[in-house]
């Protein structure tokens, strides 16, 4: 049988969607199970929050500032440096991506990229 999927194909594929199911669960499970015999030392954790945090900044600047391979333009950054403000201020969430939109609608009604 020809097209996107044919049976010989899903027979593969079922085995592998129920190992990464139960893969998925067994992870989920470890955490509540191990967290009374596992300790983690307070500099582990702190080191742990502060990578959290880089990896969040990381994807901000990435998806800021870059389409595709190459600059995003000016008028993206500018959103979301807008929408970085507001939440630092602590603006309500609508208000934030309601501001971030509005100004990279208004940089790109201007033609500036």
């Amino acid at each position: 049988m020809t097209g996107p999927l044919a049976v010989g194909d899903a027979v593969g594929l079922i085995p592998a969607i129920a190992a990464l199911a139960a893969g998925t669960f067994a992870m989920r499970l470890a955490g509540p199970l191990l967290r009374a015999r596992a300790q983690l030392p307070p500099r582990v954790v702190a080191l742990l929050e502060t990578g959290a945090v880089v990896v969040l900044a990381a994807l901000v600047a990435i998806t800021g500032l870059t389409s595709g391979h190459g600059f995003a333009g000016l008028a993206r950054p500018a959103g979301v440096v807008t929408g970085g403000v507001l939440a630092a201020r602590g603006a309500p969430f609508f208000v934030v991506v309601l501001a971030a939109a509005a100004c990279t609608a208004l940089l790109r009604w201007l033609h500036i990229p």
